[in-house]
């Protein structure tokens, strides 16, 4: 199940997939906006996700990138990789906040919520956002739930771990979260201690690939880790963080990007 193009820094059948380098650059215009009003999920001629590029100046590469997410995770076009490793998550519990950012509901984390450990380096966990239904597809299927975990090294460069959810037996983090959603525009709302390792995102079987947020200013050179697991989470859940965001859009998903002939590793541990 190899790839037409050989993994981005390894060397043609190189053994393992740990050498993805986040080379986006810190600092101002590289993190998710946090003013989400200017753009729409809608297919809307001036704000849509087809428009998002032209917005504004800084916000070009969600037009004319090279690596864009969310992407198509089909199983016949990706490098199997035996011994990458098991996600090394250390994280520990620390306050956070709700906020509700007009198309999505986020958890910051407020304290030193813990990292991941990627080719030596430590990604702190920031933040955590829900999109419905999933934007990245399996084989052209979505899920009806995405979490983006989003980390950052000290000089800014960024790595997310994707987890997706069916329906099913409610989400145990998520019942907890969603009785402190806020209305649009309210400020952030302290939640206390939040232990992120209560959202179970599984570590042995995962695809990895270089690419980029999935809200503007659409980054690039994002390490994205996604969880093969896919877990539950209830029909009333999904439409709870649906509906607190009130915007025009039933859904908060970015269309499907090309690869634009980007590897995809997959570990098996």
């Amino acid at each position: 199940m190899m790839s037409r193009t050989r993994l981005h820094g390894l060397p043609p059948n190189a053994s393992l997939l740990p050498h993805f380098t986040a080379y986006g650059s810190g600092g101002s215009g590289t993190e998710e906006t946090e003013d989400e009003t200017e753009f729409s999920y809608v297919n809307h001629p001036e704000t849509g996700p087809e428009k998002w590029g032209s917005i504004r100046p800084e916000w070009k590469l969600c037009a004319n990138g090279k690596m864009q997410s969310p992407i198509d995770l089909h199983n016949t076009r990706v490098v199997v990789i035996p011994n990458l490793g098991k996600l090394k998550r250390n994280y520990k519990p620390t306050n956070a906040a709700v906020k509700n950012r007009g198309h999505d509901i986020m958890i910051k984390w407020n304290g030193d919520a813990g990292s991941i450990n990627l080719n030596g380096t430590a990604y702190y966990l920031k933040q955590c956002h829900w999109h419905s239904p999933s934007e990245h597809t399996f084989n052209g299927t979505r899920h009806q739930l995405e979490l983006h975990m989003v980390h950052e090294t000290s000089d800014g460069k960024i790595a997310v771990i994707g987890i997706t959810y069916k329906y099913g037996p409610p989400n145990p983090f998520l019942q907890q979260i969603i009785p402190h959603i806020t209305e649009v525009g309210a400020e952030e709302k302290d939640i206390g201690i939040q232990n992120p390792m209560w959202i179970r995102a599984g570590s042995r079987k995962y695809y990895r690939y270089m690419g980029s947020l999935t809200v503007p200013p659409c980054t690039e050179g994002v390490i994205w880790t996604i969880v093969t697991k896919v877990r539950t989470a209830s029909k009333e859940q999904v439409m709870a963080l649906r509906a607190a965001v009130h915007d025009d859009s039933e859904t908060n998903a970015r269309p499907i990007q090309k690869r634009k002939g980007r590897d995809v590793g997959l570990a098996k541990n």
